[in-house]
């Protein structure tokens, strides 16, 4: 049985919470709760109550179709995330769930259909490669099973078919019983190799040729030189440091300028507010980073980005600032809570990290 990593809980905060506004995503975190102690009668309740005031709520239909994986509704719960990816196919991790239930099914070819949808969207989203892999692997295994069925004398597939199997009785990969919220699922970082020194050049030394000094020539007598006093140098004033509060607003200044690049969808001034040393939030390449930020950034309609009661706190040439951000996009809206880290780079302030609750 293939195992898949099924990060269906863990995902609430980002589905659940990143999608709704405030009073809502306070609502599904405590039904999102109700389920993790078990209780998912109760918490079927409350979302099938949520849904009737709100039909429409994408993070809703997604805790639904996570409580009726839970209770074993496998069949229900494919419904809610395939009508998720026809209304939102911008959203990979309902891809990434309906691979996860395909999969228990033993239907092997929708699993890889659906991850592969995934990628497409996120292309940096590590789980739907890591379980695109084991869907290959399985498929590979029920080839050859099928090959040794038909040639029993055949000993290539006999040696391929045990190293799969070899390969699934080491792994580490999580069952496939959705992931609790108090159990995240981990992506291990790739090791980095460091490559081998290249041999020291050592330089030869040339000859030393060593010739006879020349005789002294006679020094005629030269004539006293008066001494000039030199006019005394200005010490210049020590500039004074520019006021707290005018680094405060410029900051300020930075941030709001960056967000009126994402609103009016200009990629180039969006992507160039971002220091060339920005921490990618995944972990991802810069590359990466930015071919999935523009595509997101210019696939809607229209954007609107709000900074709300942004407060600054500046060291020197760096700086942190914390605010509430309002994001609107093709009928859907969130409201998160931001931190951005800059620094000084010449007379701009550019984000090196960015980071959200």
């Amino acid at each position: 049985m293939i195992c898949l990593r099924a990060p269906l809980l863990s995902l609430l905060m980002l589905a659940a919470v990143s999608f709704a506004p405030f009073a809502q995503a306070d609502e599904l975190k405590d039904i999102s709760q109700l389920l993790a102690q078990g209780q998912q009668a109760q918490a079927l309740d409350k979302i099938n109550a949520y849904l009737a005031a709100k039909p429409k709520d994408v993070s809703g239909q997604f805790l639904k179709g996570v409580i009726l994986a839970e209770q074993g509704k496998s069949a229900d719960a494919i419904k809610i995330f395939a009508s998720i990816t026809e209304k939102h196919p911008e959203l990979p991790e309902p891809y990434n769930n309906l691979a996860v239930l395909y999969a228990e099914q033993g239907q092997y070819d929708k699993a890889r259909q659906s991850l592969e949808k995934a990628i497409r969207t996120h292309p940096s989203y590590a789980t739907a490669h890591e379980n695109l892999g084991d869907i290959y692997a399985k498929m590979a295994s029920d080839a050859y099973d099928k090959a040794l069925q038909l040639d029993r004398s055949n000993a290539r597939a006999q040696t391929k078919l045990s190293l799969v199997k070899e390969l699934f009785s080491n792994s580490s990969i999580a069952s496939s019983t959705p992931a609790k919220p108090e159990e995240p699922v981990k992506v291990a970082a790739a090791p980095v190799v460091a490559a081998s020194a290249p041999p020291a050049v050592v330089a030869v030394p040339k000859p030393v040729v060593v010739t006879p000094p020349e005789p002294p020539k006679p020094v005629e007598p030269t004539k006293p030189v008066e001494a000039k006093t030199k006019p005394p140098v200005k010490e210049k004033p020590a500039e004074k440091p520019e006021p707290k509060a005018d680094v405060e607003q410029a900051v300020k200044d930075a941030v709001e300028k960056w967000a009126k690049a994402w609103s009016n969808q200009n990629v180039e001034d969006y992507l160039s507010a971002y220091a060339d040393d920005f921490k990618t939030p995944n972990g991802e390449s810069r590359s990466e980073w930015e071919k999935t930020r523009k595509v997101r950034i210019r696939k809607p309609a229209t954007i609107q980005v709000e900074v709300l009661s942004p407060k600054v706190e500046v060291d020197g040439n760096r700086a942190t600032v914390s605010f509430k951000q309002n994001y609107q996009a093709g009928g859907n809206s969130m409201r998160t809570s931001k931190t951005l880290h800059l620094h000084k780079s010449g007379e701009r302030w550019l984000i090196t990290q960015e980071l959200a609750k």
